[in-house]
Parts: C-alpha cells; sequence; structure tokens
C-alpha cells in the first residue's frame, strides 16, 4: 500500500488552475454540453437529461471531482471533503500533525492561503454543482410537465445548499453583516462571470430561500433514493437557513415538518460502528458513493473517517482522526456516545461488537497488520464503520448530509430561542433520554439551554462537518485548550484558540478566481494563528 506525503507543491498545486467563470463552464464527465445543445437535448433525448440530472447528485462524493485523476489528490472527493475540512479547523476534530495528513492546512489555519488546493476544492466543488444546477433550472424552467418542474425543484434545492456551503465560510453570521460582501451569485440570467461582485449577506440568504420556497411549492415525499431531494429535506435545509439567520420560529418550524417520517437511531444501533449506509433509518439524505466510484481510492470518507478501513489513510497511515479530549471528558459515562471513541487507554464498548482480521474487542485498538492498520491513538473515533464490512478495501461508505437527530436540535434550539425554552428542554431531554443516555438531565453539565443544545450537536454530529458554521452564526471561539498542552490532545502546531472577530476565520477566494472575476474584492485581515494563542478563551461547553 503506497500513501502519498502532502508537500508544499501539492499544496500549492492549484496557481495554474481555472477559476470561477472557467468553473462555471465545466460540465458533468462525458464532455462540454453548451447551453444551446442542452435545450436540444433536453427536448429530444431524455435520457441525457437524466444522465445531467444523475450527475448532479453523484459529483457530490466524486474522487479526484475537482483536480482529476492525473492529480490524485488524497483530499479531493467533494462535500464530503469540505465537511471534514470544515471540523478539522474546529476545536473537536483531530488529525495527526503528520506528513500523511492531507488535512493539515485546516489543522493549522494555513488553509486561508489563496494559491492552496484545500480552500480551492471547497470553493470549485460548490460552484461546479451550481453549474450543473443552473444547466437544468435554465433550460427546463419553462417546460410544464411535473416531472421536469420536479427536478427544476430539486436543482433549486441544490442550489441552496451550494450556498449555505459557502456563506458561513465567507463571512460572519447573519446578524449584523446583512449588507456586508459574501461570495458571488451565480444564476442563468448572470450576465458576466468574469465581472461578477461579491453579492451581500442579505442577498445570497434572500436567493437561498426563494429557492427553497419555491423547491418546498412543488416535491412530494417520493424520491428514487436519499442521494436525492424530497420535501423533507428541503423543508429541512430551509430550517438550515432560519437557524443561520436567527429565524429561530421558522427554523423550529420547518424542522418539525422536515423530520415527519424519521426517528432516531435506537442506543442499540448506535452500539456499534456504523454512520456508513443511506439506507440506515434516521439518515434523511445523503452522499452514495457506488462501489465503481469507490473502488482502489483513498479520496473517500471511508479512508479519511472510518478506523476500519484496510485501505485507507486513517489506518494504513495512522492518519485517524480523533475527538478533542476537552469535549470527550464532558460526555457522561452512561451516554452511548462515549463509546464513539476510544478513552485514553485505547478503550470502547463498541470494539466488544466487531472483529478484524479475528480479533476482537480492545485488542483491535492495539491490533498492527503491516501496510493496513496501524495501533490506535487514544481517543481515535469509532463512531463510523465500513458500509462492506470491518477491515474492507471497498471505501464505498455513504456520507450522511442530513440526519433527523439534526433536525431535533434545530427543533429545540429554535424553539429555545424564541421563547419556549420549557418545550425546548422537553425536547431535548426526550431525545437524549430515550436515544441516547437514559440518565440524562440537561441541566447537570451546568450550561445555559442554548450552549446545551450546542454540546448536543458538538457530540452527536462530530465528524460531519458542522461545527465552524455554528460557531460562526454563534458568535463561539474556536477553544481548542485551556491555559496548557496538557488540556488537550492537540498536536502542538494545532494547539491555540481563536477570537470569534478574527478575519482570519474568514476563507479567502483564489488567486485563479480574483484573477479570472475582477469584480471581487477578497476578504483580508488576521494572520495564521500561533502556537497557544488566546489561552484565556472558553466556549460555554468545554469550560
Amino acid at each position: 500500500m503506497k500513501f502519498n506525503k502532502i508537500s508544499i507543491l501539492a499544496v500549492a498545486g492549484v496557481l495554474t488552475l481555472t477559476a470561477c467563470d472557467d468553473v462555471n463552464k465545466q460540465e458533468p464527465a462525458g464532455g462540454m454540453i453548451t447551453q444551446s445543445q442542452l435545450t436540444d437535448t433536453y427536448s429530444a433525448i431524455s435520457s441525457r437529461v437524466d444522465a445531467t440530472f444523475s450527475g448532479m447528485f453523484s459529483m457530490m462524493g466524486e474522487p479526484y471531482g475537482v483536480f482529476g485523476t492525473g492529480r490524485g489528490r488524497a483530499d479531493d472527493f467533494g462535500f464530503v471533503m469540505a465537511a471534514l475540512s470544515q471540523d478539522a479547523e474546529g476545536a473537536d476534530y483531530i488529525y495527526p500533525n503528520s506528513g500523511y495528513n492531507w488535512f493539515s492546512v485546516c489543522g493549522e489555519y494555513t488553509s486561508r492561503t489563496p494559491n492552496y488546493a484545500n480552500p480551492y476544492i471547497r470553493y470549485a466543488i460548490v460552484y461546479n454543482q451550481i453549474k450543473i444546477a443552473n444547466d437544468i433550472i435554465g433550460s427546463l424552467g419553462e417546460v410544464e410537465d411535473a416531472e421536469s418542474q420536479n427536478k427544476v425543484a430539486q436543482a433549486r434545492a441544490i442550489r441552496a445548499f451550494d450556498y449555505l456551503n459557502l456563506v458561513p465560510y465567507f463571512q460572519f453570521n447573519y446578524q449584523g453583516h446583512q449588507s456586508d460582501p459574501c461570495v458571488p451569485i451565480v444564476t442563468p440570467e448572470t450576465p458576466d462571470p468574469a465581472n461578477n461582485p461579491r453579492a451581500t449577506v442579505q442577498e445570497v440568504y434572500d436567493l437561498i430561500l426563494s429557492d427553497l420556497d419555491a423547491a418546498i411549492a412543488v416535491l412530494g415525499a417520493d424520491r428514487d433514493n436519499k442521494s436525492r431531494i424530497n420535501i423533507n429535506v428541503a423543508y429541512g435545509l430551509r430550517a438550515r437557513a432560519n437557524l443561520y439567520m436567527g429565524n429561530w420560529a421558522g427554523a423550529a418550524a420547518d424542522a418539525a415538518k422536515a423530520m415527519e417520517g424519521f426517528t432516531p437511531a435506537s442506543i442499540a444501533e448506535v452500539s456499534t460502528p456504523t454512520f456508513v449506509d443511506a439506507s440506515e433509518h434516521n439518515w434523511m439524505w445523503a452522499i452514495i458513493l457506488t462501489d465503481d466510484q469507490a473502488k482502489d481510492h483513498y479520496s473517500t470518507s471511508a479512508s479519511w473517517l472510518s478506523s476500519f478501513s484496510a485501505n485507507a489513510y486513517t489506518a494504513g497511515a495512522a492518519c485517524y482522526a480523533m475527538i478533542n479530549k476537552m469535549l470527550f471528558d464532558k460526555i457522561s459515562a452512561t451516554d452511548v456516545r462515549k463509546g464513539w471513541w476510544v478513552d485514553e487507554n485505547l478503550h470502547s464498548p463498541l470494539l466488544a461488537t466487531i472483529s478484524w482480521d479475528g480479533t476482537t474487542g480492545d485488542a483491535i485498538s492495539t491490533l498492527y497488520i503491516g501496510d493496513v492498520k496501524e495501533p490506535f491513538e487514544p481517543y481515535t473515533n469509532v463512531k463510523f464503520g465500513m458500509k462492506k464490512g470491518i477491515g474492507s478495501t471497498m471505501n464505498s461508505n455513504d456520507f450522511p448530509l442530513m440526519r433527523v437527530e439534526e433536525m431535533i436540535l434545530i427543533q429545540a434550539e429554535g424553539l429555545a430561542k424564541s421563547g419556549n425554552e420549557t418545550q425546548a428542554r422537553q425536547i431535548l431531554e426526550n431525545f437524549v433520554k430515550t436515544y441516547r443516555d437514559p440518565a440524562y438531565d440537561s441541566t447537570k453539565g451546568g450550561r445555559s439551554l442554548a450552549d446545551e443544545i450546542w454540546y448536543q450537536r458538538r457530540v452527536e454530529l462530530w465528524g460531519e462537518g458542522f461545527f465552524m458554521a455554528d460557531a460562526n452564526r454563534l458568535h463561539k471561539p474556536v477553544v481548542r485548550f485551556h491555559d496548557n498542552a496538557d488540556s488537550t490532545n492537540e498536536p502542538d502546531a494545532f494547539r491555540f484558540n481563536i477570537d470569534p472577530d478574527d478575519p482570519w476565520l474568514l476563507m479567502r477566494f483564489s488567486d485563479s478566481e480574483t484573477n479570472a472575476n475582477a469584480a471581487i474584492i477578497n476578504n483580508t485581515g488576521g494572520s495564521q494563528p500561533k502556537q497557544d494563542q488566546n489561552p484565556g478563551l472558553r466556549d460555554g461547553v468545554t469550560d
């Protein structure tokens, strides 16, 4: 097994790439399709319509989807890579500081460098998908049959999802920043992508809500599979948008509608490594990866998130995804989620439910298989299993884009912040006591209700890409350590805290983007964090 070490050339290998105006001309695999060709194709060959529509979803976790197979970047796998990057920039999700860590730019925050590949991938994957969504919207928008309108509705929901994956990272939280510049809006009516200034935060959210309102008006419950968008997912996306904007009552109402027909995973179901299959009943929306997409690829969620793949950077190169011990130490011993990570002694009850190469239980933690598995580090995650079985080399794990548990926590937060704290606390306690910790008491941790809900989000949704968006909207610092090195398991180079108003938190547009779009004025200010900076910052959760 051969793993590629990250290098300066690999990190900075985006200088010669095309930018947003060219990104917006990129097409799904199979060649260039012009707008006139699309229109002709849609009216004449329905199979091509279906292929374009399917490509809008299959690209979401596609290995090497931005740079291509020629570059073979181990961190090039679409929205999953973006989710892991966003968590790796936070406080709770840790990779080791090794030469095999392709996400080290997130741990050390050099990801704000305009010519680095990591931020380019996170930007390009979004606008590539927006391009396909716009093709569908522009070509089928006037077609009145129900199937075409359903495709347009899903494309508009996808476009809203895409902008929700940009707004929290290119500008500060909605409240108080509505008029600040965010990202360029690209629609079928955009006249000149090469002269397309950043829209305001308000303008971007207006488009998001308009798209989701339109989608909700058309979509029903039926869909081909969970990679597609139905009305539940559209409501869930609008719940997120309302949450980000501080529309608390709207967030709670939309979350309640979104979760209709779904139930959380039970304590028994999450007492073994899981979260790998779109068929799991608590999943509402997913990236579904085929065996053909995943075959022999390190650029997959299984390679970077599961600790149980025999063909992965995690196990094979000891690049395990770990929880920050500061959060781990706050999880009650009676909470099933405590077992989603091994403790300081490499113990987790989840390991007793699985076997790898004839080894069962905690012995899996110390198991060594040459070129396949290195021993676990303390606090290694065992939350995410393997779809094809422990020790499989097939990295075709699906990835959850939306789970019903998220909707429950949005509903609780929306109610709590719209004057309904009693109902919010009841919903929160019912969820946790029934599905995670029978001994749960929402007041026991000594946090405010708002901070208690954020704590629950950080534990429940760990590794699913929510930390930085949450910290932004809640105006919370990134707190990775307390006072000294012994408080955390963060590598030395990643051990620092960041003030919530630090301009360095804002993503930068790539050099290729600003060179191609003259109207973009980049984010500026701040500087790369230094080791042990801001030791006194606290976030209300790990205090």
